[in-house]
């Protein structure tokens, strides 16, 4: 059975009747397989599961889909229901911030005036300060987000270490379609042409990640992706395509990396990532 809470005070209450731990993920409803995977993890992580649904506006900017983005309560409950989870914390925008947009707010610092930062000034602002708000006020053992949004997680781990946060912070893999394209709530925005430009952004990332496992160095394995990706005629406009170290700054020569994309397809802006390994170049004698 899953149990709606739409205030603080029933918050509180369930709060303080849960036993063991506690493993919580954050969303902004609109759920889709991706999310459902994140709840599977979850489950495994603790004795009982709680999802968040609020679309925050600190996290929109003016020209942003707000008003658009999809409100599917219910289909999201019967999602929750599917993967066991506890409790549902679904607050109306007056309960999670009763004194109007706050004053106070959570500092990205300069991480965050990159990359999606750039592109979507204060956006790291608003997803810091809620998520901040959210941990106050759960107080869980553990919180689950997606690698799908990789620079949201990087944020989320440094803050928590930053201000000393009693939560273990997990990331979980990104879901894909069988065709590659990473399951995203802005995916239903796209038509069929839009949707098959999309690829786009999965095929760059595959591209830089074969070339950076032969061992080509990391200026061919982003070559690679740019030349995936295409020239712009595709329908799917880049906004960036980088390699980073895996806490996002400047990229290895071998190991770990991180390559991170994202597009404007249509009226839809999509991001998408892939953790990739830079093999040494192969040696001339072998």
């Amino acid at each position: 059975m899953t149990t709606v809470l739409r205030t603080r005070a029933e918050l509180a209450a369930a709060r303080a009747s849960l036993p063991g731990r506690l493993a919580v993920v954050m969303t902004m409803g609109a759920l889709h397989s991706g999310h459902e995977a994140l709840l599977r993890a979850a489950r495994e992580q603790a004795d009982t599961v709680l999802a968040t649904i609020f679309v925050n506006p600190l996290q929109f900017g003016p020209n942003e889909d707000f008003d658009r983005y999809p409100r599917t309560f219910e289909d999201d409950l019967a999602v929750c229901r599917g993967a066991g989870v506890g409790y549902v914390f679904a607050p109306s925008r007056e309960e999670l911030y009763p004194d109007g947009e706050p004053m106070v707010r959570v500092d990205p610092g300069s991480l965050g005036e990159e990359l999606e930062g750039a592109s979507r000034p204060g956006f790291f602002t608003g997803v810091l300060t809620v998520v901040a708000k959210l941990l106050n006020l759960l107080r869980p053992d553990v919180a689950l987000f997606g690698e799908k949004d990789y620079q949201q997680l990087t944020l989320v781990r440094r803050m928590v270490r930053d201000l000393e946060l009693d939560v273990a912070i997990v990331g979980v893999p990104t879901v894909r379609e069988p065709d590659g394209l990473a399951l995203s709530s802005r995916n239903r925005y796209l038509s069929t042409q839009e949707r098959s430009a999309a690829l786009r952004l999965s095929a760059a990332l595959r591209a830089g990640n074969a070339a950076a496992g032969a061992g080509r160095g990391a200026d061919a394995a982003l070559a690679a992706a740019y030349r995936a990706f295409g020239d712009g005629t595709t329908g799917a406009k880049l906004d960036y395509l980088v390699l980073t170290a895996p806490d996002l700054g400047p990229a290895p020569a071998t190991g770990p990396a991180r390559m991170l994309v994202a597009a404007r397809v249509g009226s839809t802006r999509l991001i998408d990532n892939m953790p990739v390994d830079l093999a040494p170049a192969p040696d001339p004698g072998d």
